[in-house]
């Protein structure tokens, strides 16, 4: 994708003052609300002073687990994977020191970081903006980036499935607030620990449920930081060690979904797992820039 350079110089510096000035505020917020929760160093990191960034046309969509209502095709990264390894999916009776799966875990590359509250809501993030959108960041129409985006809206703007809420965070400040509406303030928020996400793991000792509600959320591929966070009745998270094939150890996070009946009969975790919808719990692992928020 090509920013075009030509844009109003002292207008693109303008914002970068802004950015860069309230990032702080956003870290300040999540002090005021959040006193006793630490902030993951990954969140830190998309806190840092910046500009919008390409979208990036190879990465792994999070659609397979966001959209489970949908027929989900898996896209990017996911598409060059084995049938069997796309989702990170896996059957609940397999959560036990000792299993074995070559895990698809997807970080994210085109370098987006969160713009403060009031920057991101002078930005239009609907469908019906897309031509202002595509002008604000120079992007030019019909192209594989454009498409991306206009997906990443529209799958927003979708109503939640049954026992689903769900909403898209534009900056940090909305998604605590949105995690907050949830949980409450007297919570953890967790993340991967992987550094090598594309392996063969085994399942190490210490498997551990953290919580029986949660409220996930998964960075969208989009020239800021933007969330989609949902939470689901029925779902059970896990921190899980690994063990990698080349020594590695790791902690991954995943989630353990009691109640399939509602997801699309034809959607990819099914054809993996060779099983029907709302039969038995449908497990799958987080992508490295998932987001989990967990009462403490």
């Amino acid at each position: 994708m090509e920013f075009l350079h030509t844009r109003p110089v002292l207008a693109f510096l303008s914002l970068m003052v802004v950015v860069s000035h309230a990032s702080q505020s956003s870290e300040g917020y999540w002090k005021l609300v959040l006193p006793h929760t630490s902030m993951p160093k990954a969140v830190k990191d998309l806190l840092r002073p910046g500009g919008p960034s390409p979208v990036d046309v190879s990465a792994a969509s999070c659609g397979i687990h966001v959209h489970f209502d949908k027929f989900s095709e898996p896209s990017g990264e996911d598409a060059q994977v084995d049938d069997s390894n796309i989702g990170n999916f896996f059957l609940e009776t397999n959560l036990h020191p000792g299993s074995k799966m070559k895990l698809h875990l997807a970080t994210p590359k085109n370098g987006a970081v969160f713009f403060p509250r009031q920057v991101a809501e002078s930005i239009p993030f609907s469908s019906n903006n897309l031509p202002e959108i595509l002008n604000r960041f120079s992007l030019k129409e019909k192209s594989a980036e454009v498409e991306i985006i206009k997906n990443e809206i529209e799958g927003c703007e979708e109503p939640a499935m049954e026992g689903e809420a769900r909403y898209c965070a534009t900056s940090l400040e909305s998604l605590i607030d949105f995690g907050t509406s949830k949980l409450g303030r007297n919570v953890n928020v967790l993340m991967n620990e992987v550094k090598s996400g594309n392996q063969e793991y085994e399942f190490g000792v210490g498997i551990k449920k953290v919580a029986d509600k949660s409220v996930v959320c998964h960075q969208l591929n989009y020239p800021y930081a933007v969330f989609y966070c949902h939470t689901f009745t029925k779902t059970r998270t896990y921190v899980i060690p690994l063990v990698g094939a080349d020594g590695s150890k790791a902690k991954a996070m995943a989630a353990c979904h009691s109640d399939t009946s509602a997801w699309h009969p034809k959607h990819v975790a099914f054809k993996v797992l060779n099983v029907k919808p709302g039969t038995v719990p449908i497990c799958h692992f987080l992508h490295n820039n998932a987001m989990v928020w967990i009462p403490k």
